[in-house]
This record gives C-alpha cells, structure tokens and sequence, in this order.
C-alpha cells in the first residue's frame, strides 16, 4: 500500500516544525513503513536548499487568475525509508523560512490561505501530471492541506481521482483556516476563479458567506482522524468556553453526521521510545547552565533588555546558589489560552498560579515553566514570576532545556482547556514524571489518576480552578507523606508507553483499508 501525506509541516526536515503536527509527520510515516507500507510525505519548500535533492519535475499550476511554475523536490535527510518531498514557489519561502506568517486579526489566515491554497492546487496538479506517483491513500493534515480534497471532488480536471481513498486527520479543530468565498484577493474563488462548487458543504455553519477549509474536508473525505479517542468524542459537542468546555468550535454537527456514517476515528498518537534520545545522570547544575545560556541567546537578539529576561536571570542566579530542598514542578508548552486558561483564573483575590506557587513555597519547592506565544500570556507570566521568589518563567523555547525540564521535573504541571492529543506529557512520563492534567481529550486518554499521575476536572471554570489546586496539593502531600506510593506512580508513569507501531496498526486497519 501506497500512501501519500500531505502537510504544512514536517519535523524530518529543518525548521519545518511549528507544533505537534510535526512530530507526527516525522514519527508516523516511519512506523508505517516498517509495517510494510510505502510512504510519501510532501510539504512546501519553506527554503531547504542546503539539503540533498534531486528535481522529480516541474508543474504549470493555475492559480489566482495565472499560471504559476513550482518546482517539485525529493530531499534527502538521515536515513531515507520515507520519501521527503517539497513542492519551490516564491509564495512559500517568502518569510525568511518561517513555516506561518500570523496575520493579523484584521484579515486572519490570509497569506498563508494563499500560499496554502497554492501548495494544494500543486500537489493536485503534480498528482495528475505523475510527478507525484499516484497513491492508494491521500493522508491530508489539518486545514493546511484541506483545499486537496476540495479540487479532487469539484475540478472536473481532476475526476480521475474520484475514486482514491482520501483521509482527513484534525490535529487542532480550534484552528479552522476560515476565509471569504469571493471579495477578497485571498478567497476561494479568488484562488480558483473557474471552480464549481457546493457552498453548502464548505461554507462555514456560523459565517456562511466564508469558506472553511476544515469543514470542507471534513465533509468530502473517507475518514476523519481525531488524534485520541477522548477528543473525538468531546468534539461531538457544541464548546462552552464560559464554562471550560471546548468541544467542536463550530463542527460538532458535521462531525455528529460523520460519526453516524461511521466516517470518524480516534487515534492517539504515539512517542518515541528511543533510549538513545533520552538523557541520564543530569543534574540541576545541568540545567540551570543551558537556561544561562539559553536566556543570553535569547537576550542577545534584542536591541533592548526585557524585563522577563531580567527577571528570569535574577531569578536563575538564585536559584543556582541557594539549594533547593523541595519539589521541582515543570511545565513545557506554547503560551496559549489552550494550556494557561486556568493558571490565569482569578481565584481568593489572587491567580491560580499564584496560589499554585504559595502551596509549592510551603514546601521549599520551586516551579519553571518554559514557552512563548500570546503576548498577552507572557507578560501575564512575567509579571506572576515578579511576585513569587519560587517561579521562573523562561519566554522562549530551547530544546535542551526542555529535554533537561522533562528528566529533573518532581511534577509536570499540564492544566490545558483542551488538549487533542499532547505530546509533552508523552515525554515527561517517557522520562518517570508524573504529569498533573486536566483530564481532557489526549491527557485523558493517557492519564489515569493516582495510577500514573494526578488529574482532575470540572464542569465550569471556578470549578476547574479548585479542582486543580486541590489536585496539585493532592500531589504535593502524596509526594513529601507517602513516598513508597510516589515512587509506584513515579515507575508506572516510566513504563508507560504509546507506541507509533501500534498507531501504525490503527491506521492500517481503521483508516486505510
């Protein structure tokens, strides 16, 4: 069997990689093929040109009015069992490598909707030209890649492809790739002038006058993927953000319709279980030498000092020559309401992570917490890392770092709104942390309370909020009272496993065939 995977990002190749997406598309294929499968996974090229590549051919795209030449690449990275393939434009590369440009809110999605709109309509056409062998499977990912599915089914130039088995994976519903039909430069009959279409499959269910990409794939392909078993089922359900819940954003009906029709699947990712990746013997001097260096990088690249790197490095030189006696709680994640809703709740005239920190002082314990993202977010954090002596906040990202947080953590702190899969409590418990989680979607699925770490939930979010701070004091008094039973938790959270050969053999008999 054939399959060929199609997304925006793609961790097997450098600086392809922005989210959780990435892993999968480096991790899975290769599990794939190891089950006997040949696979393809092609991206755009966002500036590879120092690597290897051989040129498959080139296309003549009709886009937007024009025909566009792109150049078609197999690149070769490590060992080749999986076919790396990127598609050159101009339109792809033009924000220094940067896999998402983030427009503004005025006109959200609207330049990478094109560039995306663009890369789609050329694997189509490299599909149909056989520049791209034809597959068995078109394993298209996230709205990046959903325009695929719309050309196969309404471009009559493309009914050849009428019969092949098209799945669709959502990795993150909260991120739909929403724009005009027309009116706008980057909207669908702007992109493709000639297209006939159903609006009513595409339009999206609360702005019927914009066109969704995710809806629309959702609605054309074979299958739809949700990434664990939990979140295809809260998906289901209309979101509640004023009490927590966040659910289908939008697309509880058409996702309804497709579980009915039997068209839905969750399927928890896996982990990488290579020891030779992992760590051992580091210490906290270890740690506290790369968060030196990694914040004098990141100080280095502004003109002007920031006061949370200041603060941070104030912090770190106490933390280096002062001994810490008590637990080390860590956190590792995009600054997002999705993972900080509830660490920014008001709770007893304070936030929660002011009182998370309080409960950790009693102990002499300390807390880092590494991740950049929503501005807002990161001054929320700098400014709760100002008031409490026990809290470093490091704005930014450094993977050893995170890979040194992951091995010396005591407790990883993991409280998302929602969490379609996860992938960083995966590797804290890889590495025999225990994880505290808000027991939703993937972290649900993953884990089970006092068994391999702590959860908790609620049904609004007051509720939430005592739930996770009872939940964390919980872990805390466990932990300093009942040490026999920590270390169970502590060797059951290292011997967990969710393996990629085992998704590999979801996929075949779920999805594929």
């Amino acid at each position: 069997m054939h399959v060929l995977m199609v997304a925006a990002e793609n961790d097997a190749l450098p600086n392809a990689k922005v989210g959780g997406v990435a892993d999968v598309l480096r991790d899975c294929p290769k599990a794939l093929v190891e089950q006997g499968l040949t696979v393809d996974v092609v991206i755009p090229d966002y500036g590879f040109s120092a690597l290897e590549r051989i040129q498959l051919g080139t296309v003549e795209v009709p886009f937007a009015g024009s025909i566009h030449s792109v150049q078609v690449w197999q690149v070769y990275v490590g060992q080749q069992q999986v076919r790396q393939i990127v598609l050159s434009h101009s339109l792809f590369s033009q924000h220094n490598g940067d896999v998402y440009c983030n427009d503004d809110g005025d006109r959200p999605f609207a330049t990478d909707a094109t560039k995306f709109a663009l890369f789609n309509a050329s694997v189509c056409e490299a599909l149909l030209q056989g520049v791209i062998t034809r597959p068995d499977v078109l394993h298209l990912h996230d709205w990046h890649s959903a325009c695929v599915a719309v050309l196969l089914k309404f471009d009559q130039r493309f009914a050849s492809f009428s019969s092949l088995r098209t799945v669709y994976t959502v990795h993150n519903i909260a991120l739909q790739g929403i724009r005009p039909f027309k009116g706008d430069d980057s909207s669908l009959e702007a992109w493709f002038p000639s297209l006939s279409y159903n609006g009513e499959l595409l339009c999206d269910p609360r702005y019927p006058h914009c066109f969704n990409p995710m809806r629309s794939a959702i609605n054309l392909v074979d299958k739809i993927h949700l990434v664990s078993p939990s979140y295809a089922q809260e998906v289901l359900q209309a979101s509640q953000p004023h009490n927590g819940y966040f659910g289908g954003e939008g697309l509880e009906q058409d996702l309804k319709q497709a579980s009915a029709k039997n068209k839905l699947v969750g399927i928890l990712n896996g982990c990488e279980y290579n020891t030779d990746k992992q760590l051992a013997s580091s210490q906290l001097s270890d740690l506290y030498a790369a968060i030196d260096q990694a914040l004098f990088a990141w100080m280095a690249k502004e003109v002007n000092l920031q006061s949370s790197y200041y603060i941070a490095h104030q912090r770190l030189l106490k933390f280096s020559t002062q001994p810490m006696s008590g637990p080390l709680v860590t956190s590792v994640g995009r600054l997002t309401d999705q993972k900080a809703l509830l660490l920014r709740q008001p709770y007893q005239n304070q936030q929660v992570l002011d009182q998370l920190c309080q409960k950790l002082a009693e102990q002499q314990g300390r807390m880092i917490i590494l991740g950049s993202g929503d501005p807002l977010l990161e001054n929320t954090f700098t400014a709760a890392m100002a008031r409490n002596s026990n809290l470093l906040f490091l704005k930014g990202y450094g993977n050893n770092v995170g890979d040194l947080l992951y091995e010396l953590g005591d407790l990883f702190l993991m409280p998302s709104s929602f969490e379609p899969c996860g992938i960083s409590q995966m590797l804290a418990m890889r590495a025999g942390q225990p994880c505290l989680v808000h027991q939703v979607g993937g972290l649900k699925d993953t884990i089970a309370d006092l068994e391999n770490g702590f959860s908790f939930s609620g049904d609004t979010l007051q509720m939430q909020s005592e739930a996770l701070l009872n939940c964390f004091e919980k872990a805390l008094t466990l932990r300093q009272e009942q040490p026999n039973q920590w270390q169970q938790i502590v060797s059951n959270a290292k011997a967990a496993r969710f393996t990629w050969s085992q998704v590999a053999t979801d996929y075949l008999s779920k999805l594929y065939n």
